[in-house]
């Protein structure tokens, strides 16, 4: 009775989420998972976030959501999809409790959406770590074009401005609306991005906002 009831509460806090709504299909997933438990614990500790944060001031809100995320554990798609690269859906990435850089950047982003961070001055960010030989992703905060970026970073608990992140060598800037390239890590000028055969960004905003995966 207790997990009934805890379900039923689930589901109808959950049903406020744009991006994350419980279909019958996920609750029977679920249900059948060996880590239901925390399966469930996590879904309720984002309901609690989110309500946390409605109301906080900006910087306490991106640190608070970059915190959240970044307890959960990351793992390479080659071990978890057996495929190279597959951007996962916030739905997915709280279910599965697991993902690399850009599952975290694509939940952040959503999520910060949801508790009210205007929508275009979030970005995502594809950047070279030196020393590394793949590429990474972030999710920049911009407040205007003439501001420097705040980055959230799975690799970090700390959201510092672009500069400071000696290491994050970018390449380019997008969310749903527009692209830029960066000149000293500012916004330089508007660019369209070839995502070659397959555009995965598009693939998973359908994901998110048409099939609610």
């Amino acid at each position: 009775m207790k997990q009934l009831i805890l379900l039923i509460l689930l589901v109808s806090s959950l049903l406020g989420a744009k991006s994350i709504i419980l279909t019958p299909n996920d609750v029977k997933n679920i249900n059948e998972s060996y880590y239901k438990k925390a399966i469930y614990l996590r879904l309720l500790e984002y309901i609690k976030l989110k309500k946390k944060v409605k109301d906080f001031e900006l910087i306490k809100k991106l640190n608070y959501v970059n915190t959240f995320y970044n307890r959960i554990l990351p793992v390479l798609d080659s071990q978890k999809y057996k495929v190279d690269d597959h951007w996962a859906t916030p739905k997915e990435f709280l279910i599965q409790g697991n993902g690399d850089c850009e599952d975290y950047a694509i939940a952040k982003y959503f999520t910060l959406l949801e508790v009210g961070v205007p929508k275009d001055k979030l970005f995502f960010s594809i950047v070279k770590v030196r020393g590394e030989t793949n590429y990474h992703m972030v999710l920049l905060y911009i407040e205007n074009k003439t501001s420097m970026p705040l980055v959230m970073d799975n690799l970090s608990f700390k959201i510092l401005p672009f500069d400071k992140r000696k290491r994050l060598e970018p390449k380019v800037i997008f969310n749903e609306n527009i692209a830029y390239k960066l000149k000293n890590k500012k916004i330089e000028k508007r660019v369209k991005i070839d995502w070659g055969k397959v555009n995965k960004w598009e693939l998973l905003l359908d994901r998110v906002y048409n099939k609610n995966e």
